[in-house]
């Protein structure tokens, strides 16, 4: 009798043990569940698309903004191009850039050719002083008629000093308009660069600037206040 006593105490633990064992496998098992559960509920981080960056920027915002190295390389190849890319008053700013170059122009193209011609006519002259040519060669005939009118047959007859003097003053008008027409390209690069800058500045009538009168609580004083609004 104390034998089956014991039997059926054993039986009855393992039993137990079994049972208990079952029911934390199973707890384990749905905690487990849970926990997993859980994990696949939270919000994963999304990854924004270069493209959404690129279309928030501001250049493709603005339609109307310009690079300023675009215009004004495309200024230093062909004045006025940067002008036309900048589309801002291009049909008045090119027209007076080439008028500029133009004026520039014509002035060292006039100078260059009286410095050609009276710098032969000196030559010649001197030529005529040293006997080594005449009136009546040919040197002489190419002598501008201007030239040889009040130079060589004047009153004074020969005056190759007066030639020298003239040929220095358009030689130094030369070098004046060759400086002049570069400053006037340069200008017109410039000009195209800025005009790039501002191209996107915003001067709608949305923004107001006014001028109110106001009253600081923490100095207890009256005064003005400047006050900037957009619309």
């Amino acid at each position: 009798m104390h034998v089956v006593t014991k039997l059926f105490l054993s039986a009855l633990l393992y039993t137990l043990l079994q049972v208990g064992g079952a029911h934390a496998q199973t707890v384990d098992t749905t905690v487990a569940r849970q926990l997993m559960a859980a994990k696949d509920s939270v919000p994963k981080p999304t990854i924004k698309n270069p493209a959404f960056r690129e279309t928030d920027s501001a250049k493709l915002r603005d339609p109307n903004a310009r690079i300023p190295r675009v215009a004004a390389i495309r200024s230093a190849i062909l004045p006025g191009w940067g002008q036309i890319y900048n589309k801002k008053l291009w049909y008045v700013k090119v027209p007076v850039i080439y008028a500029a170059l133009g004026i520039t122009g014509g002035i060292f193209v006039n100078n260059i050719t009286w410095y050609n011609r009276t710098k032969y006519a000196y030559r010649v002259a001197i030529n005529i002083q040293q006997g080594k040519d005449s009136l009546t060669g040919a040197a002489y005939g190419k002598v501008y008629e201007s030239l040889k009118r009040v130079f060589f047959e004047g009153s004074q007859g020969i005056q190759p000093e007066y030639l020298r003097t003239n040929r220095d003053y358009f030689r130094k008008n030369v070098d004046y308009a060759a400086i002049y027409f570069v400053i006037a390209w340069g200008l017109n690069v410039v000009e195209a660069a800025v005009g790039a800058h501002l191209s996107s500045f915003d001067v709608s009538p949305d923004l107001t600037f006014k001028i109110h009168p106001g009253y600081s609580e923490m100095a207890q004083t009256a005064g003005i206040s400047l006050v900037l609004k957009v619309k």
